[in-house]
């Protein structure tokens, strides 16, 4: 029986891994803020698939909550056998309309926890000889658009160097960039989402089969939809201006309202 650690998963893509790793026969160590959403969650998957499950309280915004759950990754005594890094967030509004405090609070979570949990895990993995790690990162970081998709780019260019740094260690490393996902992301971030395309959305659980087939291929890059492979695959050939343009207008198009 292998564990498998996930960061923001009491909503989202990161409940869809723990559905998903759940019924895969994997014991679980869930994290989130939100102790009661936490326990109630462990034990809907405890009694459904008859796995074990821990829960660990840890906001990330803080050194306290990255300290826990990187003392919990490298307990070469309870392996930790596969860490999801997926807990995130945005902010509504473009650049210099929001806070300073809570960009630092952005890059606290999506750079610096990453940074730290996925160091201490694959550490620990790699002293074993086995492990993954996955970080959810997004689109956007292909495209020049924000704080928030500069957060992700970093995910991106962070996991795959760390992931040639260590090949032929048995540690795998993926970024996992999806597009829009039916999340309460949107909707704590104060923005709007009835103006984007039905077609731009993806089902979290088809998006975490699709990672998790990725990841046992030993692919460093995951972005899981055919739709957004093809706009990818485009971003790639627009000049980087043009695509600034695009992806500015595309932003106040589909962005926060």
């Amino acid at each position: 029986m292998t564990t498998a650690l996930i960061t923001g998963s009491t909503a989202g893509i990161g409940a869809a891994f723990a559905r998903r790793l759940a019924a895969d026969g994997h014991d679980l160590v869930l994290v989130a803020r939100d102790t009661k959403r936490l326990r109630e969650q462990a034990t809907e998957l405890h009694d459904r698939h008859g796995i074990e499950v821990e829960v660990l309280t840890a906001d990330l915004a803080t050194d306290k909550g990255i300290e826990a759950v990187a003392t919990r990754v490298s307990d070469l005594r309870n392996p930790v056998d596969l860490l999801v890094n997926n807990a995130g967030f945005g902010n509504k509004g473009r650049y210099l309309e929001v806070p300073m405090a809570d960009e630092l609070r952005m890059l606290k979570v999506h750079c610096e926890a990453v940074l730290r949990l996925t160091s201490a895990a694959a550490e620990a993995m790699r002293t074993r000889g086995r492990g993954g790690i996955v970080n959810v990162a997004s689109v956007a970081a292909f495209v020049p658009r924000g704080t928030y998709g500069a957060s992700k780019a970093w995910v991106v260019q962070f996991t795959q160097g760390a992931a040639r740094d260590l090949a032929g260690s048995g540690v795998r490393l993926m970024a996992l960039a999806p597009g829009f996902v039916r999340t309460e992301f949107h909707q704590r971030a104060g923005m709007g989402t009835d103006n984007i395309p039905g077609w731009m959305w993806l089902d979290a659980d088809k998006l975490v089969a699709s990672a998790l087939a990725d990841l046992a291929r030993g692919k460093t890059l995951s972005i899981p939809d055919p739709r957004y492979k093809a706009l990818m695959g485009l971003a790639k050939v627009t000049p980087r201006a043009l695509l600034g343009g695009i992806s500015s207008r595309t932003g106040r198009k589909y962005g926060p309202q």
